[in-house]
């Protein structure tokens, strides 16, 4: 557990011990947070581990220089699983979206590499037809594409060649810009629109213009190439009977720093929609370079122009509002919004069970890293996202 917050008296009378290292402001400078929270944050997360409803979760709170940071359960819900800690990494899913995809377009779209307005059939000729030619990037980027919300897995395919192919022979079920649909597909062409402007796998592009310069020293694709196996959450069980999603797994076959997103995994594990692994540590130091106008410890990473692309509303007029990137208000915000945190707050969640929510009004954020997912994919936490959302913004005296 971690807490830093000034007076010291109020760590003590939350009953913690003193951290090295504490702000050296006068505490009547120093925002805080409401230690009186904290057994609330526990007691949710706790409650939800003993139903069973995930085996172990890390939690992360800041407020300026206030951080409240804890592991809870294990890794399984064997009793003598390893615990898990707040440097156990863990699948964050469809965090890949504005953990690696968006700032990557956006980068992109600094440099005059891409263009927000482009059309998709710019750099994907092949796309054209099934009244794809008008999506845009923007589009794309904010779920207005009008695009299925995934790619189907029968008949049964594998590869990025295949997959790009199946994604460019989506046909629109709405005109672009006229209706909002939470959808992979998006992502995925995103992700390919990267490779192609650069020429550099999205992994590696994202590994150099974003984690390496950021310090995010435990993100990234494919884990099993950099982070030993012991320190990663597992995800999915095969099933004995080998049907569902996750039909490509033997029964009994556990999915530990292999993506759990059946459709990333069919095309090797790396997507602009998901694969990405990380630990609380380093989704938080990306929230603070976000809260800073794109920049942490003197690397700038975005432009503050891109920041406020990414996290301030450009979806169509009368469309759920989300940045480029970020969810602002779209239906799936409500849950880690609470009901505290305003609307202009913003993030985004992971379906393994993530969350980054960040309020620019309080300057404060949350992130909660799990893998509730495990073994079968059958578990429900959204009353917890809330639960968390609303305890996360009182804590930080959003209002």
């Amino acid at each position: 557990m971690r807490i830093y917050l000034l007076p010291c008296i109020a760590v003590l009378a939350a009953g913690c011990t003193l951290p090295a290292r504490v702000p050296s402001v006068p505490a009547a400078d120093v925002p805080r947070l409401d230690v009186r929270r904290f057994p609330q944050i526990d007691a949710a997360i706790e409650g939800a581990i003993d139903a069973h409803k995930l085996p172990g979760a890390v939690f992360h709170l800041e407020h300026e220089d206030a951080v409240y940071e804890r592991a809870y359960g294990r890794l399984t819900y064997e009793r003598d699983a390893p615990a898990v800690t707040t440097a156990t990494t863990f699948d964050a899913a469809s965090l890949t979206k504005v953990l690696a995809t968006a700032p990557s377009v956006l980068i992109l779209a600094e440099q005059g590499r891409i263009g927000l307005d482009d059309r998709l059939v710019k750099y994907f000729p092949e796309c054209a037809g099934g009244g794809k030619e008008t999506i845009t990037i923007r589009q794309l980027l904010t779920h207005s594409s009008g695009l299925p919300a995934g790619l189907p897995a029968v008949p049964a395919w594998k590869g990025r060649v295949a997959a790009h192919k199946l994604a460019c022979d989506q046909v629109v079920t709405h005109p672009p810009g006229t209706f909002f649909r939470y959808s992979d597909v998006n992502y995925v062409l995103l992700g390919q629109v990267v490779e192609k402007v650069t020429g550099t796998p999205l992994d590696d592009y994202a590994q150099s213009h974003i984690y390496a310069p950021l310090g995010m020293r435990d993100t990234g694709y494919l884990p099993l190439r950099r982070v030993d196996v012991e320190t990663i959450a597992p995800t999915q069980v095969g099933s004995a009977d080998g049907k569902g999603a996750h039909g490509d797994l033997a029964p009994g076959e556990l999915l530990r720093g292999v993506v759990h997103d059946p459709t990333v995994r069919r095309m090797g594990g790396v997507a602009g929609s998901a694969g990405v692994f990380t630990t609380v540590g380093d989704v938080a130091r990306y929230a603070r370079m976000l809260l800073a106008g794109g920049v942490l410890d003197g690397v700038r990473i975005l432009s503050p122009d891109s920041v406020r692309l990414l996290t301030t509303v450009q979806s169509p007029p009368g469309l759920a509002r989300r940045g480029l990137g970020m969810d602002i208000d779209s239906p799936y915000a409500k849950r880690p919004r609470g009901t505290v945190y305003p609307v202009g707050s913003y993030g985004h969640t992971g379906f393994t069970g993530c969350i980054l929510w960040v309020d620019p009004q309080s300057k404060s954020f949350y992130v909660f890293l799990s893998n509730r997912v495990y073994p079968d994919d059958k578990s429900n936490i959204l009353d917890l996202y809330t639960r968390m959302g609303t305890l996360a913004a009182q804590a930080a005296g959003a209002h």
